[in-house]
């Protein structure tokens, strides 16, 4: 458990720096360049998130069960789950989906987590989901204060939206009938 506590705090602090500290992040990018402080962030996020994914694994193991969600509610998050691959897509996609979104990634990042915080019970999941849950409320919050920064993608283009809204739903499609067994290990259907 030690290590998905570790890199939570690791891959959620690091995306956390421009929640709580944006004018130390600005100072760190002008005195270091953009492509040192890129270069740092990303390491760190794969350092944290190495450590999220094999603590997980381990914390699995043994799980320690705070509730179990009736069937109903692993339904529900299936049914929830179905925007977040439109919303990541529409993340790097400009068109009226990222537009109506907002924010689309934390959008994706919100229902992802809300639905397996609905579908899994262990003190694990409720660390990971939770954790993430709290991370993009928190992110999406602190954006009305502060500019959000270009997010690099597609140039804008009318076909972005149906490229976001049929390859998410494909991407989704995948990901039930095998991607998620083949990644994580749990079968969904």
């Amino acid at each position: 458990m030690l290590l998905l506590i570790l890199g939570l705090v690791v891959f959620l602090g690091v995306h956390s720096v421009s929640i709580v500290a944006p004018a130390w992040r600005d100072a760190q990018v002008a005195k270091r360049g953009e492509g040192a402080w890129k270069g740092l962030y990303s390491v760190l996020s794969l350092v944290g998130f190495v450590l999220l994914v094999v603590g997980y694994g381990q914390a699995r193991l043994d799980p320690i069960v705070l509730y179990v969600p009736p069937v109903a509610l692993r339904h529900l998050a299936l049914l929830l789950m179905l925007p977040v691959f439109v919303l990541l897509l529409a993340a790097y996609l400009p068109g009226r989906l990222q537009a109506a979104a907002r924010h689309p990634m934390l959008a994706a990042t919100k229902l992802w987590a809300t639905a397996h915080l609905l579908a899994n019970g262990t003190l694990a999941d409720v660390l990971l989901f939770g954790g993430f849950l709290a991370w993009a409320v928190a992110d999406r919050i602190s954006l009305k204060r502060r500019a959000a920064r270009p997010v690099p993608g597609a140039p804008r283009r009318p076909v972005n939206d149906a490229v976001a809204l049929v390859g998410g739903l494909l991407l989704y499609g995948l990901f039930v009938a095998w991607g998620h067994r083949w990644l994580i290990g749990v079968a969904l259907v």
